[in-house]
């Protein structure tokens, strides 16, 4: 298998979904923190892997001891150690009451004027800080408490709320400290946010205080929450390559785990039109119709201490092609893995 080649092919398709979501509706979402954070969460997941930070500095093209200081400098704030700059800069701004980009700026000038601008950026964006003015003498102040909790009541109405409950759901048992550091919010906004999730039942606080989800359900058609939607749908196209990756060479009979992907030539009057097309209702409805027999069973009987879920991710897109120069204007085109 050529690594590289699959590796720079997924990271272009994945690109692609960034640009997607961060002009979507009109919006134009920061950027600037991508690349720092896609360096960052690499070394810590091949961490976790149980690679060497040798190794991984190995792969990344890197000196150990630069790699090292970068992991480090990612990490935390230079002016202050031991915090994320997005904190120490939060609570700068909160602690000087009003103050100048030019101020923050000198104050936190061993980190660069380019991440401190970007990350003063992405608080305006979240609502944790407002800004006035432009350039240096922009003046900016912490949100109030009030106003923070306006801000996220709008934003879970705008899909917060289940963006939150997926990540509790699949990521859960979470510490709402954690929970925070993931959706980007201060622990008060964060700590709102749970206490309304506890009381809708959509999430549960368990008896160490970490919070889990005994179901995500969006309706079809629902409103709001299509970002906990996109999230939920890449993770289980994520986990389940994983999974499949780990099988390969692996002794021991094969887990029911993979993946297919079937694409239909077919266009307007084609007699098979109408049926190709109608797949994905069809299969959610059987989908939904065995989840529900499955949470009935459940509620019935309960749940065992230890269980196994079980993830299908079904999705269906219609790309618009052009026949010229085609063999065989009927192909039916299928992988699987």
């Amino acid at each position: 298998m050529n690594a590289q080649v699959l590796i720079d092919s997924i990271v272009r398709q994945v690109t692609v979904l960034i640009a997607q979501l961060a002009t979507s509706g009109g919006i134009r979402a920061p950027l600037s923190h991508v690349a720092n954070q896609v360096f960052l969460d690499l070394a810590r997941e091949l961490e976790e892997q149980g690679l060497s930070r040798k190794v991984s500095a190995d792969m990344f093209g890197m000196a150990l001891r630069a790699y090292i200081r970068k992991v480090r400098r990612l990490s935390e704030a230079e002016t202050e150690k031991g915090r994320t700059l997005w904190q120490a800069l939060l609570d700068f701004v909160r602690a000087e009451g009003l103050v100048t980009r030019e101020r923050v700026l000198s104050r936190f000038a061993a980190d660069g004027e380019l991440q401190v601008t970007a990350l003063l950026h992405d608080l305006t964006e979240s609502g944790l800080v407002f800004g006035s003015g432009s350039g240096k003498r922009t003046v900016y102040r912490v949100a109030s408490d009030d106003e923070l909790d306006r801000v996220a009541q709008l934003s879970d109405s705008l899909g917060g709320e289940e963006l939150a409950w997926v990540l509790v759901y699949r990521e859960g048992p979470l510490a709402t400290d954690r929970l925070a550091e993931l959706l980007r919010r201060s622990p008060e906004a964060t700590a709102q946010l749970v206490e309304r999730l506890v009381a809708n039942g959509r999430v549960q606080r368990n008896a160490d205080q970490t919070l889990s989800a005994r179901d995500f359900v969006l309706p079809l058609g629902a409103s709001a929450g299509w970002e906990a939607a996109v999230f939920d749908h890449v993770q289980a196209v994520v986990q389940t390559v994983c999974q499949r990756l780990q099988q390969a060479g692996a002794d021991g009979p094969a887990l029911p785990v993979g993946g297919s992907t079937y694409s239909f030539d077919v266009w307007s009057g084609h007699p098979l039109e109408a049926e190709t097309k109608g797949q994905l209702a069809e299969l959610r409805e059987k989908l939904g119709e065995l989840r529900k027999r499955v949470d009935d069973h459940n509620r019935a009987h309960g749940l065992r201490p230890a269980y196994e879920q079980v993830v299908t991710y079904v999705g269906q897109c219609i790309l618009q092609r052009n026949s010229e120069g085609a063999e065989d204007d009927e192909v039916v085109h299928e992988s699987a893995n």
